[in-house]
């Protein structure tokens, strides 16, 4: 089985925005070499990287129920907006039409980033195998 260990998270502001995601997330950060890495868990880190021109990218994260109303106390707290789909308005409200709960929101450098509690890719691979 393979386990995924990195990705790379093309950045303006890699300090910055490596620490927006750890607060966010509540995880650990740290410099490693020319990265600002942020310690999703004990196998996989986001690493960002100094570059000029990137397209944006979407990073999904499946959390417990508990973490989810931590993250979302957060960007309620410090009103960072969110929003219920991964385009929109910012309409500051989550979603629950996979049986589950999950929000976005952008960060420094336009990249979204989503929380869910119940992984509606897994659930339709399992309701086709069934």
């Amino acid at each position: 089985m393979a386990i995924l260990d990195h990705f790379i998270v093309p950045s303006h502001d890699p300090n910055g925005a490596a620490k927006f995601l750890a607060y966010v997330l509540d995880v650990g950060y740290g410099e490693i070499g020319r990265f600002s890495a942020v310690f999703i868990n004990d196998t996989l880190t986001a690493d960002f990287a100094q570059r000029e021109e990137f397209d944006t990218h979407h990073s999904c994260f499946l959390v417990r129920d508990e973490e989810f109303d931590a993250i979302l106390t957060r960007l309620q707290e410090n009103k960072i907006p969110y929003l219920s789909g991964p385009r929109g308005p910012m309409d500051m409200k989550f979603n629950t039409a996979h049986g589950g709960r999950n929000l976005y929101w952008l960060g420094p450098d336009g990249h979204n980033w989503e929380i869910l509690t119940v992984s509606y890719a897994r659930a339709a691979t399992n309701a086709a195998a069934n």
